[in-house]
């Protein structure tokens, strides 16, 4: 991954949060929430990688330079705060079950676009054929978002005592 791709990705997501904030109206404790959410699945994602990368199960490189690596580490936070405002949202209105569901879709939805993302971008990662990478990579999404939207709640407490921000 270069520099200028890391910045393009990271902005995208930057946008994608600003958005989803924006139609979510969470209260500054949960935008806090979803960020450190968004850190602790960023750790558990560096770990899967390397974690996959050994047991065979993808071939892929991080970025050599701690300058790019944390940036990688940043855009990775940033992109699944999202994602955890989503599931508080989910979790606030339909509880437990809805948020089964949620992980359901997640590890339906997870596998497929990281393989495209492994077609468009081959130096980036490459999976090994057969069930097992991909039964890997549904485990990955639903444990980085079951521990991110843990460490949400950690923060900002059960979804169903927050009040809605509101809009000016």
């Amino acid at each position: 991954m270069t520099l200028q791709q890391l910045i393009v990705i990271m902005c995208g997501y930057l946008t994608v949060l600003v958005v989803v904030i924006y139609f979510t109206r969470p209260a500054l404790s949960r935008i806090v929430g979803a960020i450190a959410g968004g850190a602790a699945g960023g750790c558990l994602l560096l770990v899967v990688f390397v974690l996959g990368d050994v047991c065979g199960l993808w071939r892929g490189s991080l970025p050599s330079r701690p300058g790019l690596l944390m940036l990688f580490y940043i855009s990775t936070a940033i992109s699944s705060a999202p994602i955890y405002l989503c599931t508080w949202r989910v979790a606030r209105r339909f509880g437990r079950r809805g948020l089964t569901v949620f992980l359901g879709g997640m590890a339906l939805i997870g596998p497929p676009r990281d393989y495209l993302i492994a077609a468009k971008y081959p130096e980036w990662v490459v999976f090994t054929p057969g069930l097992a990478p991909i039964l890997a990579d549904a485990a990955a999404y639903v444990s980085i978002v079951v521990l991110g939207h843990a460490v949400m709640r950690l923060v900002a407490g059960p979804a169903r005592e927050d009040k809605l921000a509101q809009r000016p």
